[in-house]
């Protein structure tokens, strides 16, 4: 069975004066998914949301919700709903009237108003705080309103711009999962903007990876972390060693004097770049059959209670990072080999997109 497709943005282009922000974008977003885009400030992200909400129109492209071309729809004519990385709740209105404003400017039945504000509240857990104002509420509750409001208009795309951002970190992580359970539980078709890694990785169906306006890579987590297409992907998503390997006539890849099988194909004497998780690695004081063995000195460490993070550089003074969990007491020291199995290291083809 096919997944059914939501959102579609085909050929995007967006300029701001001379700067190429947006550049030729295709994604599909289907039905019940959660989308992060994900990338550096500046990459592009926002700019993507707030054309697919309405807030921008792209110079070339088009943008179709449910097979419907909206690019040139205004926002309120798009059933859209956007929380903002600032709230934008009115600082004069109750939590109830917040909630309530959408479905005011479409006219809705005061009865079906009332009972839709109210399953909102109880969703968001804000019951009882219906005739508080904004400044009478915590940064976690303003944002819970924010959603709340979002929710009620029963969006067919719900779009998310960094709205954690001004929450604590403990906050940020329980918030993360609240939106996630209801997103879930709503079947909610969902895009997400953040530059943090993890609230990536841990509440992502999909991921979009962007720079400098263009899609590196769109996976899962795990595909995003662990197979990345380009450099830039595999040094952004969280910590790598990249390596610059080379071909050889045998079809295995050369790093300095170890050689090693890979089961993608490499061409003799061209150069590959490479990525090896530092959770991947161990440290050893010889080295091991049948794995890679590379000679390292230990420059430096750091205790971090489940693992020691190593930082060590190798016969060609190049550093590497080596996550050693559940260490116990032993410290490492002087020279060691790091150690790790051919199948742990991704060659990537594509160096640039």
């Amino acid at each position: 069975m096919m997944a059914e497709s939501v959102l579609q943005l085909k050929g995007i282009n967006k300029y701001f004066g001379k700067n190429h922000v947006i550049k030729n974008v295709d994604l599909q977003i289907e039905k019940g998914e959660f989308v992060t885009f994900l990338g550096p400030s500046g990459c592009g992200k926002t700019t993507l949301l707030r054309m697919i909400a309405g807030f921008y129109e792209p110079d070339e492209g088009e943008i179709l919700l449910n097979g419907k071309r909206i690019e040139k729809i205004p926002p309120y004519g798009r059933n859209t709903a956007m929380v903002f990385q600032e709230y934008a709740l009115f600082p004069h209105m109750t939590v109830f009237d917040n909630v309530a404003y959408g479905l005011k400017v479409k006219k809705t039945a005061a009865a079906d108003l009332a009972k839709r504000v109210a399953a909102a509240l109880e969703l968001m857990q804000l019951q009882g705080m219906e005739r508080r104002f904004p400044n009478q509420l915590s940064g976690g509750q303003q944002q819970r309103v924010a959603v709340a409001r979002a929710l009620v208009m029963d969006p067919e795309v719900l779009l998310l711009d960094e709205p954690l951002s001004n929450l604590d970190a403990k906050l940020r992580e329980s918030v993360r999962v609240e939106l996630r359970e209801i997103q879930q539980k709503m079947g909610l078709s969902t895009i997400y903007v953040t530059h943090d890694q993890s609230e990536a990785l841990s509440m992502s169906d999909k991921i979009v990876v962007l720079k400098d306006g263009v899609i590196h890579q769109i996976g899962t987590a795990q595909e995003i972390y662990f197979e990345p297409k380009t450099p830039f992907v595999a040094d952004f998503i969280g910590t790598t060693n990249l390596l610059t390997l080379v071909g050889g006539d045998d079809g295995a890849v050369h790093y300095r004097d170890t050689s090693f099988p890979t089961n993608k194909e490499v061409h003799s004497g061209l150069s590959y770049s490479a990525s090896i998780r530092p959770e991947c690695i161990k440290l050893a004081p010889a080295p091991v059959e049948g794995k890679v063995s590379v000679p390292v000195h230990i420059e430096n460490r750091m205790f971090l209670g489940e693992k020691v993070r190593y930082f060590v550089k190798d016969k060609g003074n190049k550093p590497w990072i080596v996550d050693m969990f559940d260490p116990g007491r032993q410290i490492l020291d002087g020279d060691v080999y790091a150690v790790f199995p051919a199948e742990k290291v991704w060659v990537i083809q594509e160096e640039s997109v």
